[in-house]
């Protein structure tokens, strides 16, 4: 058969987390066109030599391992789960910030056991081993036999694990716990020690892809280059505002006297051209009151900070605005991804 020359990237096809990969993607400037939602296969404008396919997530994972799609989103939970710990598929984002969970042991709430130790004792006492339903056996067995819980029976089931206690066919469970309102209505606790990983989306890649096809490679730079912009700029606000002083340098020490107001790599300072006809105060001429406009990034959490020091030093005028995106010379997870190419 001729190689393949299509890039592909596989996203979720079905519930939220297809909903918020699709968003996310948008976001990042890289809207996904699927004009018939019906259709298992789209594509992004902004990148014409890829193909998105939309799968399982852990289909995605397994498709990416062996190499039939060169991209995925997916959870962290199903690539450390299915990806096979032989290098060949490489997480080149392990923090998307959306899908966010946990992979948990719970036990019944009727039960006394709320840590490991008392799990593990708990076993020890049983006449056959612990049964523990899961959709994750490689990670809830290694977790389970790392803190001493033994003998284990590990269930496998693809279905709804939080009934499995209750009907009988398991005596507790390893599974993914977002707000824990599910494990609640099911009459289930998790151990307070019992996190087996904590996870979210996370784009992933096959490693013989990124080093064999400079193409797949230019990709994987575009994707990291636009989403990690996009996820710097939403931690980020723009404040501009007007301020007298007596040249830029003056203007600049009052700034960086301040907690908050550096900037990136310092604040953005420029005259303001004044109309001539507009009359100062205490009977000075416009031209008399230097006014500068300042530009500065600030971290969405420091934002009232930042307003009020730059209100103390004469401020006004203060418009905030949004940022869609914040550019480094080359993303750090570029540069590991390059070493990771390398380096196996």
């Amino acid at each position: 058969m001729p190689e393949r020359t299509e890039i592909r990237l596989s996203l979720p096809s079905k519930g939220r987390l297809a909903e918020e990969a699709v968003n996310f993607f948008a976001a990042c400037g890289l809207h996904i066109d699927k004009p018939n939602p019906r259709q298992y296969a789209a594509t992004i404008p902004a990148l014409p030599n890829v193909t998105v396919l939309f799968q399982r997530p852990t289909d995605i994972v397994v498709s990416v391992r062996d190499g039939s799609v060169d991209f995925g989103i997916t959870g962290l939970d199903v690539t450390a789960e299915h990806g096979g710990g032989d290098g060949k598929v490489l997480v080149l984002h392990e923090a998307l910030g959306f899908g966010s969970c946990r992979l948990a042991v719970a036990v019944p709430e009727t039960w006394t056991v709320t840590t490991l130790a008392d799990l593990a004792a708990y076993a020890g006492e049983l006449r056959q081993p612990l049964r523990v339903a899961t959709q994750f056996p490689n990670l809830a067995g290694e977790f389970l036999v790392r803190n001493g819980v033994a003998p284990v029976a590990l269930v496998q089931s693809e279905g709804t694990l939080e009934i499995a206690p209750a009907i009988g066919y398991a005596d507790c469970i390893v599974d993914l716990v977002a707000s824990g309102q599910t494990l609640l209505d099911n009459r289930l606790r998790a151990l307070v020690d019992g996190v087996v990983m904590h996870s979210e989306a996370a784009l992933i890649a096959n490693r013989s892809a990124l080093r064999e096809r400079a193409a797949v490679l230019g990709v994987a730079r575009t994707l990291l280059e636009f989403i990690e912009a996009h996820l710097r700029a939403e931690e980020h606000y723009l404040v501009v505002a007007n301020m007298r002083g007596e040249s830029l340098q003056d203007i600049a020490r009052q700034i960086f006297a301040q907690h908050v107001l550096g900037g990136l790599q310092g604040p953005t300072i420029a005259p303001v051209i004044v109309r001539a006809d507009m009359a100062a105060t205490d009977g000075a001429v416009a031209g008399d009151l230097h006014w500068h406009a300042v530009q500065i990034v600030v971290r969405r959490d420091k934002l009232i900070q930042a307003i009020a020091e730059l209100r103390a030093i004469g401020g006004s005028g203060v418009v905030v605005t949004p940022v869609t995106y914040i550019f480094e010379e080359e993303p750090a997870r570029y540069k590991a991804m390059m070493e990771a190419v390398k380096g196996v």
